[in-house]
């Protein structure tokens, strides 16, 4: 039985981590490809790193904008640095402009944290329910991608804040519920309390993507794979996704379902189409094939 429950639990970190490094190897826009001249691209590891700024308490726009500007475009690092400096020299008003603009900007090369943190500006200036639930988008989105342990709390406070502030102005809406739920889940505060508010919103919306798939991703990491299984359907029902067809492969490889866990993880690696991925699910499809 022990050895059963620590075979699971090996399944379940593996599972996790391959699809962190397969976020972080995706082919993202307005990225140097790699030359003769500037080298290799990062790896998995180092391009996380390098996309976010070392942080202690906080995280600044100005270390944020340095370390995402290391791995764009020149040209396009340059478009943003004046940008940047018009921003700084701007008044109240003007500065939300071009907090608009930044944003959109980072957003446009796929640099997550540093357009999240331009958006607080935003929501910060014209603090309404839209921009408060952009900002915490974004910055759960920055959350869930970086490797980095020191960002990740900040990053996820931030998410916090925003949805908090966000349902202020809005208590009925359903998005920012959502996202607060699962800033919770994922550490702050009980979890418990997080599950009851993405399952109030599954109530309202049963389709709701992001509940069911925080909600199984949480089925997962307790063990509780029979109960994860409906959520990753349900996710794959409204909008497919690599993701969700590889978890879903996971918990029915847990529960050694493995003629259904192969047929998962095969369209998991037909969406994705990335070589990182593919590569761990031939070696996976192999492995429980040859167990049947």
């Amino acid at each position: 039985m022990n050895s059963s429950i620590r075979s699971k639990q090996i399944i379940i970190i593996g599972a996790i981590l391959l699809l962190v490094a397969f976020l972080f190897t995706r082919d993202i826009k307005g990225l140097v490809k790699p030359t003769e001249e500037n080298g290799k691209m990062p790896a998995s590891g180092q391009m996380a790193e390098a996309q976010q700024p070392a942080s202690s308490a906080s995280i600044s726009i100005e270390t944020a904008s340095t370390a995402a500007k290391n791995i764009i475009n020149k040209n396009l690092a340059a478009d943003i640095t004046v940008l940047e400096g018009s921003f700084k020299n701007a008044d109240a008003a003007e500065k939300i402009v071009f907090a608009k603009q930044l944003a959109q900007k980072w957003d446009d090369v796929e640099q997550i944290t540093p357009s999240a943190l331009y958006l607080e500006v935003v929501a910060q200036g014209e603090p309404t329910a839209t921009n408060w639930l952009a900002s915490g988008n974004r910055f759960l989105k920055a959350f869930e991608s970086t490797q980095d342990s020191v960002a990740q709390p900040v990053l996820l406070q931030k998410a916090n804040t925003s949805f908090k502030n966000a349902l202020e102005k809005d208590p009925s809406n359903i998005e920012a519920k959502t996202g607060l739920g699962v800033t919770i889940v994922n550490g702050l505060g009980a979890p418990m309390q997080g599950i009851a508010m993405l399952l109030e919103v599954v109530a309202k919306e049963p389709k709701n993507v992001k509940a069911n798939m925080n909600l199984g991703m949480f089925s997962i990491k307790s063990g509780q794979f029979d109960k994860a299984i409906p959520r990753f359907n349900t996710v794959i029902e409204t909008k497919p996704s690599p993701e969700a067809y590889f978890y879903l492969g996971t918990a029915l490889e847990s529960l050694d379902r493995n003629k259904e866990a192969v047929d998962a993880y095969l369209k998991s690696k037909k969406l994705a189409a990335n070589p990182t991925l593919s590569s761990f699910i031939d070696k996976k499809v192999a492995e429980l094939k040859n167990k049947n």
